[in-house]
């Protein structure tokens, strides 16, 4: 079983990408489960959604405390919250940052980063002051752990997110390419 956790703020859409990753791996024949996990309901405020990915049924029902992946939507979370807690010796972190990696004070797992708002802002996803990255963020995802395969993804947002279809789609391609590795 594959343990992803989103981390982002209210009105970034984390909760949709946890959505929209579960509906790819279902759709590539897996059992998901996809649910959020709400502090605070204010806009702004940091939301985690967990994702889950299995070959077998998941009967499980609880938080994920131990994730394979940590997809980070927001880079300031880093400062404001452990978002590598529990995460596996070999798992994999995912930020949205223009920063190098050695700037971003990350010691656990291995590294992979976009910078998914430049991204969201060149296709027109939100504005320049709310850029919505999670689209984005679901095409790094891809590039970094190869968990499902990118046409599910897309085939995935096109049921989730009916708005700016095109602009979102070429915005996750961007990331599947422009995610860079750190290990």
């Amino acid at each position: 079983m594959r343990e992803i956790r989103f981390h982002g703020r209210g009105g970034q859409g984390a909760v949709i990408a946890s959505n929209i990753l579960a509906n790819a791996a279902f759709l590539e024949g897996k059992d998901v489960q996809a649910f959020p996990f709400f502090g605070v309901e204010r806009r702004g405020a940091p939301v985690t959604a967990f994702t889950r990915i299995d070959d077998r049924p998941i009967r499980i029902k609880f938080q994920i405390y131990n994730p394979d992946y940590v997809v980070v939507l927001d880079e300031s979370l880093l400062k404001a919250v452990d978002v590598t807690a529990g995460l596996r010796p070999d798992g994999i972190v995912v930020v949205n940052t223009r920063r190098g990696p050695g700037a971003l004070g990350i010691a656990k797992g291995r590294l992979a980063t976009v910078d998914a708002t430049s991204i969201a802002i060149s296709r027109g996803l939100g504005s320049k002051v709310a850029p919505i990255v999670n689209t984005v963020m679901l095409g790094a995802f891809v590039a970094a752990t190869d968990e499902v395969k990118l046409g599910s993804v897309l085939d995935s947002m096109g049921e989730h997110v009916p708005l700016k279809a095109e602009e979102n789609a070429a915005a996750c391609r961007d990331a599947a390419e422009l995610t860079r590795r750190h290990w």
